[in-house]
């Protein structure tokens, strides 16, 4: 039998444990996301962690760099090909056919959790990652791109990131576009020689790809390369003009990016990013990972995976990434500490403890060292008010109710604060009443 080793096992390269002030920054990103998906009324959904290898092979692209080098796949014992998803697109797509959820076309759809990619870990970015996901799909109307952009400025706004703009492009439609790659060809084959090795590889197969490549080699010939304006049909034309005018009448800030582009052939009409301004805080937290949002219209994706023609457009946001951004996050609101002085005390605090915390009132209950370490304790976890209770308490049938900042204290009766038919704000009132002279209003737990 083989030893086991003693070594302590080690967190896999590329995941982390969130705790503490991050743990609390990454439920903010995702509180804030389903409070405003509600008011959007898009619909929940689940969908699995992991897919039959195909379902990504055919919406994503086999030559792609996360099809061919970053996903995690591995034959089930069956023999099947199964994949971890490294994006929610292509399974949300398999789930709106294999489901039957054409006949509520227009569906909106929003979701979030983990995804998977064997890439480099850098700085925002990991092997196992997570992210917020909004879909519309069976809407061909511009209005759908609209509603989806505004839906994503406001979880930004709402998370208080600030400084960031939407860059916005079209590809336009069939026609428009694949005129567009024809013309993309002809132009950088006149110079492949002094291109990048992969845009060089990516001239025949993804031309559109060149045009947002990184390497100087390929910048210096960007600038020139035909636009997608001078190829749009009417049809394309009025389409992206519908989705800016929406934008501007929405509020939403945006700027027009023509290097915005989308690889991939089933993507037509809008793409867009959010992007923290130049020179801003959030464009120093992230450096070189500077977009937070994106997302686009892929009218062709769920007939690459055997459906109908299906009009959708959406986006996702990386949990981790706009974490980073939200800034530190304390736990949630604490207002009472329960500090029994004995057995027959403890037993009390058993039940006031469920009684406060059913009224909605934020309650702890302090039972290790004696009392003086326990009002530490108290203050350091930034609780407003100790309860006390010890045997002067049990036998007058009060509790001792001490204003942490102030210091002052009075008595309670315990038969008030267990009355369940009282609610939080008035029980909160009748604990802290005349206590450092102020007015105290009941605070959720939730915000």
């Amino acid at each position: 039998m083989a030893k086991s080793s003693s070594k302590t096992p080690q967190a896999i390269r590329g995941t982390q444990d969130i705790f503490g002030a991050d743990a609390e920054a990454f439920a903010f990103v995702v509180e804030t996301f389903e409070r405003v998906r509600k008011l959007y009324r898009f619909r929940r959904a689940e969908f699995p962690v992991f897919e039959r290898t195909e379902v990504f092979a055919r919406s994503i692209g086999e030559t792609t760099d996360i099809v061919s080098k970053e996903m995690y796949s591995f034959e089930d014992r069956g023999g099947e090909s199964l994949t971890l998803r490294p994006e929610f697109t292509a399974g949300i797509a398999r789930a709106y056919l294999t489901n039957g959820w054409q006949q509520h076309a227009p569906v909106k759809l929003a979701t979030h959790g983990p995804l998977f990619r064997y890439e480099r870990p850098q700085k925002g970015r990991y092997r196992q990652f997570h992210q917020i996901d909004a879909e519309i799909i069976g809407a061909a109307e511009p209005q759908a791109d609209v509603e989806l952009l505004a839906m994503a400025d406001q979880v930004i706004r709402e998370l208080g990131i600030v400084d960031v703009t939407l860059h916005l492009n079209t590809l336009g439609d069939g026609d428009s576009r694949e005129a567009w790659r024809a013309a993309l060809i002809d132009y950088f084959r006149a110079v492949e020689g002094q291109l990048s090795e992969e845009s060089q590889e990516r001239l025949e197969k993804n031309p559109l790809r060149i045009l947002d490549s990184k390497d100087r080699r390929d910048q210096q010939f960007v600038a020139d390369a035909p636009k997608i304006d001078a190829f749009l049909s009417d049809e394309a034309r009025a389409f992206f003009d519908s989705v800016t005018s929406g934008l501007d009448a929405a509020g939403v800030k945006w700027k027009r990016a023509e290097s915005l582009v989308r690889g991939l052939d089933y993507y037509r009409h809008t793409a867009f990013e959010f992007i923290p301004d130049e020179g801003s805080a959030a464009a120093n937290a992230l450096g070189s990972q500077s977009t937070i949002l994106g997302g686009g219209r892929y009218d062709g994706l769920i007939e690459s995976l055997g459906g109908p023609a299906t009009p959708a457009v959406g986006w996702a946001a990386g949990i981790e990434r706009l974490a980073m951004l939200v800034g530190e996050k304390n736990e949630s609101w604490l207002e009472f500490v329960l500090i029994p002085v004995g057995e027959a005390a403890e037993g009390l605090c058993a039940q006031i403890l469920p009684a406060l915390r059913s009224k909605g009132l934020s309650t702890e209950m302090a039972y290790r060292g004696n009392l003086k370490k326990r009002m530490q304790r108290a203050n350091s976890a930034g609780a407003e008010a100790a309860i006390i209770i010890g045997e002067e308490e049990l036998v007058s049938g009060k509790v001792t109710v001490r204003d942490l900042k102030s210091g002052e204290q009075a008595s309670r009766p315990i038969d008030d604060i267990l009355d369940r038919r009282v609610g939080a704000s008035a029980t909160r009132a009748m604990l802290m009443a005349g206590l450092g002279g102020r007015i105290y209003e009941h605070k959720t737990t939730q915000s």
